[in-house]
Parts: structure tokens; C-alpha cells; sequence
């Protein structure tokens, strides 16, 4: 697909624009096998746009016999995304979902009032050694369907709108941006993309999104005059016009945002709500553990073990 023209106007590029309204240095934090650097929520800011939780995980290398292993666990008020550069696992969830997750495809789970889901390496996967590596991002659902119904969606990266030209390759994992829309239907509307430039070349940010953050993922770009590197989240203020230039190196860099919020969010464990009492409420389902009749089940293929609550 070519370069859709509205990526090839005019975006102030230099010194000409204070671009950056906070820059975070995510946090890493060890998790035994593997590392993650966590960009949101950040001190100074919570979501950019609907996206509540940016982890970066590994690269990380497995031996033979080694690898992720997440028992079943709860979720509520969120819907979760994990994009893949390297290795795949194992996604099983209360809704009956058993499908592997594997690089540069969309695996959106919805949680509503409730889902449970685990997230292993099993099989063929433990006779090899392996890596793994991806970012896993939460979005908070918006206050009218939080408590909806749980969901799965799947979408393989063949699916998803690829544009090319000039220097610049962007794949739309979900929302809509550039006059593109990815197929998988989100809870609110928002943009996820993932952007490799080579040296020199720049991309503006969409336009017609009120929130807008990028995280550089490798090589470094320039925005306002200022350099950015590997491992660093810039946000935009809404309204500006806004392009990154890749340093000389090139650069590969997700891009995110989408509406504002309704309101800040609550964050315990995996549980994300509007209300204290939400979480409250969930807190006690999981305790009680009444699998048939409850509010959580656990999944059909998986159901011999579970995360305790903290």
C-alpha cells in the first residue's frame, strides 16, 4: 500500500516548536526470567490517550525446558494487547479463547465486569531454546462499557494495514490513523503503531487524535531540536503539529494515543476501574474462587491452578 499524501505535508520539524509536554524514562523491574521497562503509568502521567500500562519485556533467552509460565489471573476494566518481535506463547482464557500469540499479530482481550486468562510456553516451544521479546499494553475502558461483557480478538500482522514509502514503514495495530483503519473493533478510539524509519526520514504524528505519545524502541529520533533514545517516551501536547526524524542510525518506534479519558482510573493488581469499589468488588469475587457460579471462571483448557490474590 503506498504512503497515504497526508503524511507528506508540512509538519514543523526543528526548532520552530516546543513539542514535548513530559518525557518518561521507564522503570525496569526484574521478574526473574526476564526484565520489563514500564513507561505507564508514569509519576506525571497516568494513560496517554485510553493506554494505561506500556511494558516493555526482554529481549529475554530461554534455555530448553525454560520459559513464560503466568498462572491464571484476573482481569477487569481493561482490555489488554501483546505484540511480539520475538518467540510466541500460549494464550488460554475463562471465554474458552486458546490461541498462540505470535510476532506482529493483534490479540485484543477484553476483560468488561471479568476474564481470566493464563499466559505459558508448553509443547513444541520447550524442546528448543528461545527468545522472547514484545511490549504488553493495557487500555482502560471507558465508564459505559467497563462493566460490559469479556471479549477476545484476534487479528494475524498479515491483516493489518502496512504503509510504505520515502524512507518510512508503519504498521496500524489498532484504531485509526493516516486514513487507515486496523481490523480489530476497539473499546474507544485510539491509535497503536509500530513505525521503522531509516536515517533521516521523518513522520508526523497523526493530527486528528487528542492524545498522542511515542516510545522508541531502538535507534533514536529528533522532535523539536531534541534527541531521543532508545528507551524513552515522549508526549505531545494536543493541537501541535509534530514530526520525528530519524537519527542517523534509523529508528523503530511505536506511536499511541486516542481520546482522553473519561476521568483518571484506579489501578490494583490487574484490576483497573473508575471506582475504589470496583475493584473492591473483584478483590472479593477472586478471593471466594466460586469457579461455576461466580463472577470469575477460570479457563476451560487450563483450570488446575490460579494466581492467588496478593
Amino acid at each position: 500500500m503506498s504512503w497515504n499524501p497526508i503524511l507528506d505535508t508540512h509538519y514543523p520539524i526543528g526548532t520552530d516548536v516546543d513539542a514535548i509536554e513530559t518525557v518518561i524514562v521507564p522503570r525496569a523491574r526484574d521478574l526473574g526470567d526476564f526484565e520489563v521497562r514500564r513507561a505507564l503509568p508514569a509519576p506525571k502521567r497516568q494513560m496517554v490517550g485510553p493506554f494505561i500500562f506500556f511494558d516493555q519485556m526482554g529481549p529475554a533467552e530461554f534455555l530448553t525446558g525454560q520459559g513464560v509460565d503466568i498462572r491464571p489471573h484476573p482481569h477487569i476494566g481493561l482490555s489488554t494487547v501483546t505484540y511480539l518481535f520475538e518467540g510466541k506463547f500460549h494464550h488460554r482464557d475463562s471465554l474458552g479463547t486458546d490461541q498462540w500469540i505470535e510476532p506482529g499479530a493483534v490479540n485484543l482481550m477484553t476483560a468488561g465486569h471479568g476474564i481470566t486468562h493464563s499466559e505459558r510456553v508448553d509443547g513444541e516451544m520447550l524442546n528448543a531454546p528461545y527468545t522472547l521479546s514484545g511490549l504488553q499494553t493495557w487500555i482502560a475502558l471507558p465508564k459505559d462499557v467497563e462493566d460490559g461483557n469479556p471479549a477476545f480478538a484476534h487479528a494475524a500482522k498479515g491483516d493489518l494495514p502496512l504503509l510504505e514509502a520515502e524512507g518510512k514503514q508503519l504498521r496500524l495495530i489498532l484504531g485509526d490513523a493516516y486514513g487507515e483503519v486496523a481490523p480489530v473493533q476497539t473499546p474507544s478510539r485510539m491509535f497503536y503503531a509500530d513505525a521503522l524509519l531509516e536515517a533521516g526520514a521523518a513522520l508526523p504524528m497523526p493530527e486528528d487524535h487528542e492524545d498522542r505519545g511515542a516510545y522508541v524502541l531502538d535507534g533514536s529520533v529528533t522532535v523539536a531540536g531534541q534527541e531521543f533514545e532508545r528507551g524513552q517516551m515522549m508526549v505531545f501536547r494536543p493541537g501541535d503539529k509534530i514530526a520525528m526524524t530519524a537519527g542517523g542510525q534509523g529508528a523503530r518506534v511505536m506511536i499511541l494515543g486516542g481520546d482522553t479519558m473519561d476521568g483518571p482510573r484506579h489501578i490494583w493488581w490487574n484490576f483497573v476501574a473508575s471506582s475504589r469499589d470496583k475493584i473492591d468488588a473483584a478483590k472479593e469475587a477472586w478471593r471466594e474462587g466460586d469457579w461455576m457460579h461466580g463472577r470469575f471462571q477460570l479457563p476451560p483448557t487450563d483450570n488446575a491452578e490460579h494466581v492467588p490474590l496478593p
